[in-house]
């Protein structure tokens, strides 16, 4: 039977307010610098084998530099 990972004990999470604070300081930065950013984020968030898992803050540094450049794209 597969063993379930042992979870962090206290896994940081971004606040509604440091969301909101990340998204306005990436909408400042040139679309080369966010471009820079999400594959920092994705770099971050790959999942290389079992034990290697991305925390909640890089899933949503990730999601919140796609959203800014989906947003750019229309």
């Amino acid at each position: 039977m597969a063993r379930r990972p042992e979870l962090r004990k206290q896994e940081e999470v971004l606040s509604r307010d440091d969301l909101k604070e990340l998204a306005h300081n990436l909408s400042l930065l040139s679309e080369p610098a966010v471009r820079d950013f999400y594959q920092s984020a994705y770099r971050e968030c790959a999942i290389i084998n079992r034990q290697t898992f991305p925390t909640a803050r890089a899933i949503q540094q990730l999601v919140q530099a796609w959203k800014l450049l989906r947003k750019w794209r229309h």
